[in-house]
């Protein structure tokens, strides 16, 4: 991508904190497209463990859809082991989903329709049933606006997801998708247990 024509964003972490807790309010893509290329860069190696997510809402066909089908987040072993998709199910416990096979485009065009709570229900049992324990993407640093910062590939998907940090424990990631249009926004935050606790 070419570099943005924008302000510099808060140079401190409390800065930046603070911009993101008014993103998460709404904003334009425009407004959230300029803070995600202002901020640091993030290392591959930093991202291990596991983060809760969230959507970052801009008014995009998936906001608030992820969140009505109980995501929780994503979780990184390592660089060539990547779980993209976590969720909980009715009784809290975490799994991941293998994306493979995911209509992209008729998730974006039927995202209202799969965001009522019947149909929720519906996608949430068919999930159960796209169990996995391997992993699904993989990280690599990637160019972005002139500089690498840790980038998620899906490994069956046309869809990165590029990350850049607010600070240590959170993070903004911009997803891009052939076809989407514009890109989907969402937050990061490190979760201190671990894996195997949370499953339990």
């Amino acid at each position: 991508m070419e570099p943005l024509t924008s302000s510099p964003g808060p140079s401190t972490a409390a800065g930046r904190r603070a911009a993101l807790a008014e993103l998460e309010g709404g904003a334009s893509t425009a407004a959230v497209l300029a803070f995600h290329a202002a901020l640091p860069a993030v290392g591959v190696a930093e991202l291990r463990g596991t983060w809760r997510g969230s959507g970052l809402p801009t008014g995009h066909p998936l906001d608030g859809l992820l969140e009505a089908l109980r995501w929780f987040g994503k979780r990184f072993d390592g660089p060539d082991d990547v779980h993209p998709l976590v969720f909980r199910d009715a009784r809290g416990r975490l799994f991941a989903v293998d994306p493979a096979g995911v209509p992209l485009g008729l998730v974006l065009r039927c995202a209202p329709a799969v965001g009522r709570p019947a149909v929720a229900r519906l996608v949430r049992a068919a999930l159960r049933l796209r169990r996995t324990r391997r992993p699904r993407a993989r990280l690599r640093a990637a160019l972005d606006h002139g500089e690498p910062t840790a980038t998620m590939s899906y490994d069956a998907l046309p869809v990165d997801d590029v990350f850049r940090a607010v600070d240590d424990g959170t993070l903004v990631g911009r997803m891009d998708a052939r076809g989407m249009g514009r890109p989907f926004f969402f937050v990061l935050r490190r979760q201190t247990l671990p894996w195997s606790s949370r499953r339990q």
